[in-house]
């Protein structure tokens, strides 16, 4: 594997290749540019992000900006890997599969939060920079022994982050479009049923009418809908894990 020739953006974010040696005496760093970045995201949104922004804002050229990140997509996966920060402890000796993989799914959705802008660059791939790594490692930790093989081990942390992420979008979309709006999430919320019960009143839509005639709170509670859904997620996990240990061993 020693001969393994790295792409130039993944060395660049393991700190192995320094770009920036390149051409007249640096007067930056990638750590910079990337914070400038996050920044500029995180105050206007990532629309606003560019090279020509983040040059400006460090007060050089756009040209020398290239001299420390290859491409602008390059820019954006370091901002992400850098915002999203480490993950949080890993799994405890004394500590639950079940436990740990819940904190790591809710860390992931605290960092989504965190960096609302996150939520709009696309995954390019799998986990390769730095903190995405060690969030990868982590979640494997959480995992150990249960008797899940690579692959499902591999399928279960997509699934937890995958949700999160997708939580996490539809959680701040909402959010964003209550505040264009001038109401509350609760306001929203509770304007939606009303205007749904009016709406379907008069149709078929028998599983709609028996939904609305049941006591529920129509109150937003995002994080209470978020722990039932990771948990409902987890109870599918479990059983495999249970039935893979019950049942005769496979290949």
């Amino acid at each position: 594997m020693d001969d393994v020739e790295l792409p130039e953006n993944i060395a660049l974010a393991w700190g192995l290749r320094d770009r920036s040696s390149r051409g007249p005496k640096r007067s930056l760093s990638l750590e910079q540019v990337v914070a400038t970045g996050i920044q500029v995201a995180q105050a206007e949104g990532l629309p606003a992000v560019s090279m020509s922004r983040v040059a400006s804002e460090l007060g050089v050229s756009t040209m020398s900006l290239y001299r420390y990140v290859p491409t602008k997509h390059d820019l954006l996966d370091l901002m992400v890997d850098t915002a999203f920060g480490p993950p949080p402890p890993p799994r405890a000796p004394d500590e639950g599969w079940r436990a740990a993989l819940a904190r790591w799914g809710e860390g992931n959705l605290v960092a989504l939060r965190r960096q609302p802008w996150m939520r709009h660059v696309a995954i390019s791939g799998p986990p390769i920079n730095p903190n995405q790594v060690r969030w990868f490692e982590y979640g494997l930790v959480a995992l150990r022994g249960t008797g899940l093989r690579a692959t499902e081990r591999i399928s279960t942390i997509m699934l937890v982050s995958g949700y999160a992420r997708s939580w996490a979008m539809i959680s701040l979309d909402l959010a964003e479009a209550a505040a264009r709006s001038g109401q509350t999430p609760d306001e929203v919320g509770l304007r939606y049923w009303r205007n749904l019960a009016v709406l379907t009143a008069p149709g078929p839509y028998p599983a709609i009418h028996e939904l609305l005639a049941e006591p529920f709170d129509a109150e937003e509670h995002p994080d209470e809908d978020w722990r039932f859904g990771l948990e409902r997620l987890l109870d599918g996990v479990e059983m495999l894990i249970r039935t893979r240990a019950s049942g005769p061993a496979r290949d």
